[in-house]
């Protein structure tokens, strides 16, 4: 069992203490600001917000995160590489130019300290002598944002120059919250299996094939899920390549899933049955169902 809030638990906690009336928006302002119990208001734009609570205290910020990292530069290009990488150690270890050694030390040390959980793929490929590399993600979003968009450019920030933050938050704004659906995704998954509950969840990689969500139920049965985010409405392509993702990978499996944040097509939605089920940005809505004083989260650091 965890020690940590899940990302559900910080959500919900989250969604609470701020009186979430806009699922989508709410989701946006989590990803820059989750786990770190600080009041947000949503009503006002994200970018004003960052430069209200993030930026403008950013010394103070900084002092609390090093207190944990210890100021050790490979910690903060490791976590940055992280941050805005493919999550996988190896990829960031090569991003962030560390030995092996010192990189596994050093993802070692952040897991300790809580700020990184190790991801593994919930199925190892069928070729024993492939070797897969870990990922690892943040367990608070605020952290991956602080890596991946403020801490690389904190000699600027310091000073009161933000060009080159928001030359880099303009770059990776947009896409920044799929990670935060696809982690939803998942307990909306269990929460929905009922009848056969799963036991394991996670996602599938190896060296030729990703695949968003991978879980197992109690009966032994296999679920694989994909997540889009675009605008436009998922179509039969998405189920197709989902498929092909699966016979590449060699999984025996029993149900598909899409998720997508803007509706299905018609012609996706004729698949839709007892091995392919659909979801939106609505179904994610079901997750916090009868939120309450008792969903708020204990956090004892600073407020800003």
């Amino acid at each position: 069992m965890s020690k940590h809030p899940t990302l559900l638990q910080q959500f919900r906690s989250f969604c609470f203490q701020n009186n979430a009336t806009h699922l989508e928006t709410a989701i946006e302002y989590f990803a820059v600001f989750g786990g770190m119990g600080w009041r947000v208001d949503m009503s006002k734009p994200l970018d004003e917000l960052i430069e209200e609570k993030v930026l403008k205290n950013y010394r103070y910020i900084h002092a609390d995160i090093t207190t944990i990292t210890q100021s050790n530069p490979i910690h903060h290009k490791l976590l940055s590489a992280l941050a805005t990488g493919d999550r996988r150690e190896h990829s960031a270890f090569k991003k962030a130019r560390v030995k092996r050694e010192e990189g596994e030390d050093s993802i070692d040390f952040l897991i300790e300290k809580g700020i990184l959980v190790l991801d593994k793929s919930v199925e190892q490929p069928m070729d024993n002598y492939e070797k897969v590399s870990d990922k690892a993600l943040f367990i608070q979003p605020f952290m991956r944002f602080w890596f991946a968009a403020i801490s690389p450019y904190y000699k600027g920030i310091k000073e009161g120059d933000y060009s080159e933050f928001k030359k880099q938050w303009s770059h990776i704004k947009q896409e920044f919250s799929h990670l935060i659906y696809q982690q939803l995704v998942m307990p909306l998954l269990q929460k929905n299996a009922i009848d056969d509950p799963i036991v394991e969840i996670g996602s599938y990689w190896d060296e030729h094939v990703e695949i968003d969500i991978l879980a197992k139920t109690k009966s032994g049965k296999q679920i694989v899920g994909s997540c889009k985010h675009s605008k436009n409405k998922a179509n039969k392509s998405e189920l197709t390549k989902l498929k092909e993702s699966v016979e590449k990978a060699e999984l025996n499996v029993d149900t598909y899933v899409v998720y997508s944040k803007n509706k299905f097509s018609q012609e996706l939605k004729k698949e839709k049955g007892a091995t392919v089920k659909l979801f939106s940005l609505n179904s994610i809505g079901n997750l916090l169902e009868e939120l309450s004083e008792k969903d708020m989260l204990v956090h004892t650091n600073k407020k800003y």
